[in-house]
């Protein structure tokens, strides 16, 4: 019996959406990791993106557990020297909660193009309201 390989043009890609609100942000980036890797699929190759794509609301409602609202930082660098800035995560939620979001996803998806790729497929909203109506996305619950 031969191993079954995926081509990317014969891959179907479904629409999911889901509720951030009072998710613990690392176990849910860890379940969105896998379903844009498409490792919930039988047909799931390595070296092809066969994932889904990702909708994600209510992305400033995340939760987390400890003292990482005020201990975990977000680093940026302008590229000048003693440049550096730190944002803890109580800042970053206010400013920008799509970030979040797609920062502990990113770290958890593969390095290089086919992780950019699959990158892509993710949608992150502050809100509850989004605008992919149209692809009908089924609510991903786990």
């Amino acid at each position: 019996m031969k191993s079954y390989m995926a081509n990317p043009s014969k891959v179907e890609r479904k629409w999911y959406v889901v509720d951030a609100d009072g998710k613990t942000l690392g176990r849910m980036a860890s379940e969105i990791s896998s379903v844009l890797r498409g490792k919930n699929k039988p047909i799931f190759t390595p070296h092809i993106d066969t994932g889904d794509y990702v909708i994600v609301i209510n992305a400033e409602k995340v939760a987390v557990t400890g003292k990482k609202l005020e201990q975990k930082l977000y680093h940026s660098h302008s590229g000048y020297v003693g440049h550096l800035k730190e944002t803890n995560l109580k800042t970053m939620l206010a400013k920008k909660p799509e970030f979040v979001i797609t920062h502990a996803v990113k770290g958890m998806l593969p390095k290089g193009v086919l992780g950019r790729q699959m990158l892509k497929k993710l949608h992150v909203y502050a809100g509850a309201e989004h605008e992919h109506a149209a692809q009908k996305p089924e609510v991903l619950e786990f």
